[in-house]
């Protein structure tokens, strides 16, 4: 780093994103994209924005904002879209944690939110997961915090339900509770049903994973028209056209291309079920997974060597060095042929290291 750095970031602990190798073809599950392309809908609306590129785009995101109301049930004052699910939880560490409010997270989650709260000064607090990985409820009753969950949790896969979100929200009336939904899509039930009954939840979600948009960078928080107003000030005070023209017009097409979105989502639960069973018949152990990756090791096979080994064969899983899960990959669930050629290679692995 420079010189002129300001001292205040030069202690940061920077989020480190999955790779994006380029030498070589990859049979790429490590990032939790979706392995189908975007709609034709919505391929075709960003190519047509596209010609208007010399205008701003629409700061209210206007007609998708309208479309994703109508689709979820909710008042176009009820959502924000933001750059990618990271600007609207960003946003929340810097609209509702502060000295006054620390941030509360689970020691085991989405490695964004340590970020966010150094980034912006924000003293936090983090919950061991119990040795299941499974949140203990329990430890957020009356933390009087700012709560960031995932809900399913990454990278363990493990959901809540609504009813233990519900116990969290009622004991916390003081805090603003956000529950990140990044992966909601695939199997999970969404707390959105829930913003009109409490007034301190905001739900974060996103297009990057069932949606296919994840290089589009979509994202949005859905909450009480109070907290969508303060999201808001922080928007218009730091980059009020933050969704271009060819996003926006994506996302409307994705979001009119329900059929494809649902259909997908259903291709993503199969190929996770099968994934499972064959890992399981080779003596992996995994999390209950509910999002579209599962958390998965193997008794006899160190986590990062296993990483490593598929990664020399040209297939890329995450591995995490934190002590708690070093043993175990997080692997993104892809096409049926995709999961062939990983378990094609992780059979070869285990005889090898037999």
């Amino acid at each position: 780093m420079s010189r002129f750095f300001s001292e205040k970031y030069k202690a940061l602990d920077v989020y480190t994103p999955g790779e994006q190798p380029k030498d070589m073809q990859y049979v790429k599950l490590n990032t939790n994209e979706s392995p189908f392309p975007p709609s034709e809908k919505a391929q075709a609306y960003a190519a047509k924005a596209a010609e208007r590129l010399q205008l701003y785009c629409d700061p209210e995101n206007t007609a998708l904002t309208k479309k994703f109301a109508e689709v979820y049930g909710i008042l176009t004052d009820e959502v924000l879209f933001t750059n990618g699910s990271d600007d609207a939880l960003n946003f929340s560490f810097m609209a509702f944690c502060d000295d006054a409010h620390p941030a509360a997270f689970a020691d085991i989650t989405y490695g964004f939110y340590p970020v966010f709260a150094a980034l912006n000064r924000v003293p936090y607090e983090e919950i061991p997961l119990n040795s299941d990985f499974t949140i203990n409820v329990e430890d957020y009753l009356g933390v009087n915090k700012t709560i960031f969950i995932a809900n399913p949790n990454a990278p363990t896969g493990i959901a809540l339900p609504l009813s233990d979100i519900e116990r969290i929200l009622q004991s916390n009336p003081g805090n603003v509770v956000i529950v990140d939904e990044a992966y909601v899509d695939f199997g999970t039930e969404s707390a959105v049903s829930l913003i009109h009954k409490y007034d301190n939840l905001l739900v974060t979600q996103t297009f990057s994973k069932s949606r296919s948009l994840a290089g589009g960078r979509l994202g949005m928080a859905i909450g009480g028209a109070p907290l969508i107003q303060d999201l808001n000030t922080i928007k218009y005070s730091t980059n009020p056209y933050n969704i271009n023209s060819m996003t926006q017009a994506a996302g409307l097409g994705a979001l009119e291309d329900g059929e494809y979105f649902r259909s997908n989502c259903a291709t993503i639960m199969e190929n996770r079920a099968y994934l499972a069973e064959k890992l399981a018949e080779l003596g992996f152990v995994m999390t209950e997974s509910k999002s579209n990756f599962l958390f998965a090791k193997h008794p006899q096979l160190d986590g990062e060597k296993l990483y490593l080994e598929l990664k020399k064969r040209g297939v890329l899983v995450r591995h995490f060095t934190k002590e708690r899960i070093r043993d175990y990959n997080r692997i993104t669930i892809g096409t049926k042929e995709q999961l062939d050629i990983l378990l094609k290679n992780i059979r070869e692995i285990l005889e090898e290291n037999a």
